[in-house]
């Protein structure tokens, strides 16, 4: 099977954690893309969506599926979205779509996370894939030094030659060479710096359910 047909698999498998009636929680990228396709399949049997970035919510409503604004919603049934590595705990990286903090944001008022990737994003320590953090533009030199002193290569993420800018006018800066053995701790340490908005690390509030796509079909894990 292609990359895309295992995200394909796994967006499909997903729809049978959406709870009839309620809005869901929808995240960011390629993954989460195929999941929103699918989803406007079944739109008739949801209220709408909050989406984690302008582009999803682009996307959603161009399926016809009403999205919602956060600040109107007071709880959500489930959180559906990608993952750069999950590891066995249910803690993933996050954040290769420049959406880390509003996915974080969201995900945090869902009773429910689950998380939807292909089988190759597994894995046993997390840290291959570059970390990525969010941070407030004028911040960017002082993080980056504590981020190298915490042992990663800190390199500012530019798109056109400038510095990529997110949805809440933030950069991102991506963090080559770690070996995060204890996600918690590690997202703690690095929210405390000044100028972060957030980390892509999704320790504190993790997968609940983890959707992998495998040649051998969907594996679930539960954590």
């Amino acid at each position: 099977m292609t990359q895309d047909e295992l995200k394909q698999a796994v967006a499909r498998a997903a729809i049978s954690h959406v709870v009839d009636g309620d809005i869901v929680g929808v995240g960011t990228g390629s993954t989460a893309n195929f999941f929103i396709d699918e989803l406007a399949l079944i739109k008739h049997r949801i209220k709408g969506a909050v989406a984690s970035s302008e582009g999803t919510a682009e996307r959603l409503a161009a399926h016809g599926i009403e999205v919602f604004d956060l600040n109107e919603v007071t709880s959500l049934s489930v959180y559906i979205d990608g993952a750069d590595e999950i590891d066995a705990t249910g803690a993933m990286i996050k954040g290769g779509g420049a959406a880390l903090t509003r996915e974080k944001i969201v995900a945090s008022v869902a009773t429910k996370f689950v998380c939807i990737a292909d089988g190759s994003k597994l894995v046993e320590v997390l840290g291959a894939f570059a970390l990525p953090v969010e941070v407030i533009p004028m911040a960017r030199t002082v993080v980056a030094q504590h981020l190298a002193a915490l042992g990663g290569t800190p390199r500012l993420r530019v798109r056109d030659g400038r510095a990529l800018l997110t949805d809440n006018g933030n950069v991102i800066i991506d963090v080559a060479g770690l070996k995060i053995t204890d996600p918690l701790a590690l997202e703690a340490a690095i929210n405390a710096i000044v100028g972060v908005v957030t980390v892509g690390l999704f320790a504190q509030r993790g997968a609940d359910v983890a959707l992998l796509g495998t040649a051998d079909g969907v594996r679930t894990l539960t954590f």
